[in-house]
């Protein structure tokens, strides 16, 4: 039972604000008893818990994402309020007592929808299954014992009692059905005149916004605002006037400044109180710079003396310029280049779901930031708080989407997304972290863009986000767009891929020379056919990587008016969500679940060490140089290098093997080396090296503890990461062990476990019982328990994780790991004693600044310049000539099926020696097509064009400076998909312009197509 203390301010009048961590001392039972509802129910018997907890997040990667316990569940908990609260209801009386303050629940998200009870009485339902909710529980609360009941349905039909519809997001493909309350939950006492809280839908309120005007980055400074909603539900009038303190990441008083006027609200009113005040000296949030600004915001009774401060508001955040155009994305000033994850917005673990402690949500997305990302895109549904605060600190933009699935609805799903997004701004729109607000996870109408970006410029008009949604190529009311698996370019707008590269792959797979010998893309069929993409090696995973990558890298800032502005890798760790390769569960993660990083996750670091071009020189060599004695005399093998350098040599034992071949800027291959014990290092001419060598015999077990910064907690919900190791006597990591590891542990600490794969080949069955609406998938189902839970499972290439949960008692930790043939290891742990009530993280945890303040230097070099093109005529309908170059992708030029009208001239604003043609020829992943290009009369290219994933470049044999290109066609084009295994979530009607997915995509006669041509003049 919770007694909560409450300290009074000296003035009669007025009760000094309380922020409690609600989220110890629950009890939960899992099935409906409809009893529970009432305050004498005996709950004794059910499971103590400390929240966040779903209650079904044990199952996480145990089971298939469409096999998650979905039912329902019951959470109570018994808390005392201090009687200082309370006063007689008259002054002869002391036997009734009345509410002197207010109170209020804040919940994070529950799942799906859930009904709330205090004392018996129905305080209200949410139902989104996503955002935060919250109610006044000020009419019921009692002087005495009072009891909370939430009843949860996460149910994968729920079907909304309000706008009786199902929620399009509640979806077995993507969301993964955590249920219960696994998030985190807050109590409020204020005042009767108080600052609201930021609950729209349930309590009608906006709370606080601070937000910067009139940056000047280079001199450090900025406007700071803030705009406070206040009621009064005082018996009285009340007048007050606004008072801002803001301090620095270190607890410094920066500057106090107050609202210009005093306001008097009468009994009932609302209004929202205003200060501004120009700050010097600022530190800018940052990519990889999360720097953190704290913002106390207080109700004075009088503008013209020191009274006292009442109803303190903290608010944590951080400033930052952006722009968005010209294709383009600035950050303080300097363009960025987004390279980053979509990443599963329940970016779960192993044996909990998403429900963590705060400081394992910065450790994994910190992680993102470490391999380079500078943008998280959270899919389909808005994160929950804890991870968007955690973006906050370790300096990680991200997008925000509301929810959906894979397309625009009309009627009451639509009210839900628009009142999903609504809420969603209002409660986060204070985490400088947020750059885009994302509107569908497929595009939308302009209609509907317009209701969406009403919303935002009613309620956060001045963050500096940009509003859109996925696709939006042809609509200019959107403020950025993008496709999901293609390359797309723009001078208006940013265009970004959503997410790219669904390639798939276990971390135990080093490759086909490593045990367990895995052969490279072995696995269940997909569609009928071998599922190569989806049963990747780690090899070949990483190269895929660099070749993923290589084809923004060609179109970024500085190549040409028309720009991409970069693309999300989807996943960034492993998830429990819709899965095409032999587990189930997805293995698209650079990391593993447990973020053991693959190799992957260092090739990203070496291109992606920079905001548009890397700007720190780095080198990493795919894979280990460690094989076993059986294949030691006969291999031979490609080795692959990802660097930097524009060349790399490398060195066996002190021995040049000479240079590897370039591709894709950043891979270098060498074919065919043979297998020597010792020292591989690759050197390359930017100074950049890297080293691998033979390890020895494996000897012993080590385990490192990866704990809370702040100190392991005794709350019952704190967590330690612990990581066990084979390694040999000179201590390097064994990375062909695939031992059984068993665990032992006891003190204050309960086993909560990782992840391993078992043999997957002999646990595959036929899935005859798929439910409706399933996305395609490996043609058998994967019936394993990934060791989830287990007390004993394997290291993976001589690694793994698991994780254990701290009881709510302080005391001593003791893990122990033994292996058959090794020594073992053990480790000692304290967890300390805390004040859970008082406890809040999102307010304590430093923001990390490893990448330092944003360089005030330019980004990027021009490396070539567009020459406008101002007129066409063409072979056939040269009215729609224009069509080609009209910077909208979903619009296309073509001819009429006949090699004679084949052709297009191109007439140029000036005479130019054109370096570079940049075109996006429809059906660009199926079609070659044979070409002919004339400068004037000159032939100055011919040859059959690649395909590709969106743009193709094709150089000019000789420089000619001219007014007039013309483009023509030799033969029919060929079709043969080079990109077969990359499909689409859905598969949409065709109306877009990769034939792949066209009617006519085998009849193509000698039909030209052209989506967009840039003509480029290069300035070096």
């Amino acid at each position: 039972m919770l007694y909560l203390l409450l300290t009074l301010a000296t003035s009669v009048q007025a009760v000094e604000r309380e922020h409690v961590n609600f989220n110890a001392g629950w009890r939960l039972f899992v099935g409906d008893v409809p009893a529970a509802s009432e305050a004498a129910f005996d709950d004794s018997g059910w499971l103590p818990v400390t929240l966040p907890y779903a209650f079904n997040g044990d199952e996480a990667f145990r089971k298939d994402i469409v096999d998650l316990t979905d039912t329902i569940c019951w959470y109570r908990k018994a808390f005392t309020l201090h009687p200082q609260l309370f006063a007689p209801a008259d002054a002869s009386s002391s036997s009734e007592r009345v509410l002197n303050a207010k109170v209020f629940l804040e919940f994070e998200g529950v799942r799906q929808g859930a009904d709330f009870y205090l004392n018996g009485h129905h305080l209200g339902m949410s139902e989104n299954g996503v955002m935060a909710c919250g109610f006044d529980l000020s009419p019921y609360v009692t002087a005495g014992e009072n009891v909370l009941a939430v009843r949860c349905d996460n149910s994968w039909t729920y079907r909304s009692r309000k706008h009786d519809s199902r929620y399009q997001w509640n979806d077995r493909n993507f969301n993964a059905n955590y249920g219960g309350i696994p998030k985190n939950v807050y109590l409020h006492i204020t005042d009767k005149l108080y600052q609201t809280l930021p609950l729209y839908s349930d309590l009608g309120t906006t709370g606080t916004y601070v937000y910067a005007t009139d940056f000047d980055i280079a001199a450090r400074k900025a406007v700071i605002h803030v705009e406070s909603q206040v009621r009064n539900e005082d018996s009285r009038d009340r007048s007050f006037f606004l008072t801002v303190v803001l301090k620095d990441k270190d607890g410094n008083k920066v500057v106090v400044f107050n609202g210009n006027e005093t306001i008097t609200l009468h009994p009932g009113e609302t209004a929202v109180a205003k200060a501004a005040h120009e700050v010097q000296g600022l530190h800018f949030w940052s990519w990889g710079y999360g720097y953190l600004y704290t913002v106390e915001t207080y109700l004075r009774d009088k503008l013209e003396t020191a009274t006292a401060a009442n109803d303190k508001v903290v608010v944590r955040t951080g400033f930052r310029k952006t722009r968005f155009g010209e294709g383009k994305i600035w950050l303080n000033d300097r363009v960025m280049m987004v390279h980053g994850y979509a990443q599963r917005t329940s970016n779960e673990w192993p044996g909990v779901g998403l429900s963590v402690p705060a400081w394992l949500s910065d450790y994994s997305n910190g992680q993102m930031v470490a391999s380079g990302g500078n943008m998280v895109r959270w899919m389909h549904v808005t994160p929950w708080k804890q991870d968007i605060e955690s973006c906050d600190r370790v300096g990680l933009p991200q997008a925000m989407p509301a929810g959906d699935a894979e397309k625009d609805v009309e009627g009451a799903r639509w009210t839900q997304r628009t009142e999903l997004m609504r809420d969603a701004i209002i409660y986060n729109r204070n985490n400088p972290s947020i750059l885009f607000y994302e509107c569908g996870n497929e595009s939308i109408s302009r209609e509907h863009m317009l209701e969406m970006k009403a919303i935002r410029d009613e309620y956060d008009p001045h963050g500096g986000r940009a509003i859109g949604s996925r696709e939006m190529l042809d609509i200019d009311e959107a403020e950025y767009g993008g496709e999901m698996l293609y390359i797309n370019k723009s001078k208006k707008h940013p265009m970004w891929a959503m997410e790219y590269c669904r390639d798939e792959g276990l971390r135990k797979y080093w490759d086909e020379w490593s045990y367990p010998y895995h052969k490279e893309g072995d696995g269940p069929l997909y569609r009928g056919k071998p599922a190569l993409e989806y049963n990747h090696n780690m090899d070949q995973f990483a190269v895929e990587m660099v070749r993923r990558w290589y084809d923004y890298w060609r179109e970024r800032p500085g190549t040409g008016t028309r720009v991409s502005s970069g693309g999300m890798k989807i996943v960034f760790s492993d998830t429990n969500t819709h899965h095409r390769g032999e587990s189930n569960y997805r293995t698209s993660g650079v990391t593993d679940a447990m973020r053991i990083p693959k190799d992957a996750f260092f090739a990203h670091q070496v291109m992606w060490n920079g905001w548009v071009e890397p700007e720190t020189p780095q080198t990493f060599i795919v894979g280990h140089w460690s094989y076993d004695t059986q294949h030691q005399a006969q291999l031979r093998k490609p080795v692959y290098v990802v660097s930097t350098g524009d060349e790399v040599e490398l060195l066996l034992n002190g021995r040049s093997l000479g240079k590897g071949r370039q591709n894709y800027r950043y891979l270098f291959t060498f074919d065919d080396v043979p297998f020597e014990p010792g020292t591989l290092e690759a050197v390359a001419s930017d100074g950049s090296r890297y080293q691998l060598e033979t390890v020895g015999e494996p000897a012993q077990l080590k385990l490192t503890a990866i704990e809370n910064p702040e100190g392991t907690q005794a709350d019952g919900a704190d967590m330690v990461l612990l990581q066990v190791e084979v390694i040999d006597k000179q201590g390097r990591r064994c990375p062909l062990d695939n031992r059984m590891i068993h665990f032992g542990l006891w003190g204050e600490a309960k086993w909560v476990g990782g992840i391993a794969s078992r043999n997957n080949k002999d646990l595959q069955r036929a899935d005859d019982n798929r439910p409706d609406g399933l996305l395609d998938a490996a043609a058998t189902k994967n019936v394993s328990d990934n060791y989830v839970g287990a007390m004993s499972l394997p290291v993976e290439c001589g690694i793994n994780r698991v994780l254990v949960r701290t009881t709510p008692h302080q005391g001593e930790i003791h893990l122990s790991a033994y292996a058959e043939g090794l020594k073992p290891a053990y480790i000692e742990l304290n967890s300390k004693e805390v004040s859970s009530e008082g406890r809040l993280p999102q307010l304590t945890l430093e923001g990390r600044l490893s990448r330092g303040e944003t360089p005030l230097t330019p980004s990027y070099a021009e490396q070539a310049r567009s020459v406008d093109i101002v007129s066409a005529k063409a072979g056939f309908d040269t009215d729609h000539a224009s069509c080609s170059y009209d910077d909208n992708e979903l619009s296309e030029w073509k001819n009429d099926g006949r090699l004679s009208t084949a052709w297009i001239t191109y007439r140029l604003g000036r005479k130019a020696a054109i370096s570079d043609i940049c075109l996006k020829l429809t059906g660009w992943r199926l079609r070659s097509y044979p070409l002919e290009i004339f400068a004037g009369k000159q032939l100055i290219w011919s040859g059959e064009t690649e395909r590709s994933l969106g743009y193709i470049h094709l150089t000019p044999t000789k420089r000619v400076k001219t007014d007039e290109i013309s483009i023509r066609l030799k033969g029919a084009g060929k079709d043969r998909d080079a990109f077969g295994g990359i499909v689409e979530v859905a598969e949409p009607a065709a109306g877009e312009l990769d034939l792949f997915k066209a009617k006519n995509g085998s009849d193509t006669k000698s039909e030209l197509r052209i989506v967009e041509i840039e003509l480029l003049e290069s300035l070096e």
